[in-house]
């Protein structure tokens, strides 16, 4: 007999509990997505705050929307990095560049800090990587594994 493959959610939800955060406070998934960002797994940030935000639409939708817009801008620079002279990974600064843009979109509203997270910082990282991809008219990217982007964790209130 077949064995029937793991769906997305389920999978996300094992990661998830593995982790072991407390169900109190923050949603164990909302850290995930920092503990899958400062590992350099960026779609897997965006896949655990997607299955967050996918849940239902509340006051934290658009922050939840620009952190998985953060997380989609560093696939792009990441897979540019690794693949520069593939076809479709060595155009990928465009949409990285459009990515951080919305990202700044949706979480300038929560400025200057949200759920724990300080988003003055987060906007000088935007800016930085942005700017270095800009100022190079999109030729050179900013991204590379070990001076990789870390987001801080949000502080979490007893």
């Amino acid at each position: 007999m077949a064995t029937q493959p793991v769906k997305k959610g389920e999978r996300i939800a094992e990661y998830v509990n593995a982790l072991g955060w407390p169900k109190e406070g923050p949603s164990p998934y909302y850290l995930a997505y920092f503990n899958c960002f400062n590992g350099q797994e960026y779609y897997e940030a965006h896949d655990v705050l997607e299955h967050l935000w996918l849940r239902g639409r509340d006051a934290n939708s658009a922050f939840y929307k620009g952190l998985i817009q953060l997380a989609g801008a560093f696939v792009h620079l990441k897979k540019q990095w690794s693949r520069p002279e593939h076809p479709k990974d060595g155009r990928r600064m465009h949409p990285a560049v459009r990515l951080f843009r919305l990202a700044e979109e949706n979480l300038s509203p929560y400025r200057p800090e949200h759920l724990g997270l300080n988003l003055e910082e987060v906007f000088t990282l935007i800016e930085k990587y942005r700017a270095g991809v800009v100022a190079s008219d999109f030729s050179r990217n900013p991204w590379h594994p070990e001076t990789a982007p870390e987001l801080p964790f949000p502080a979490v209130r007893a």
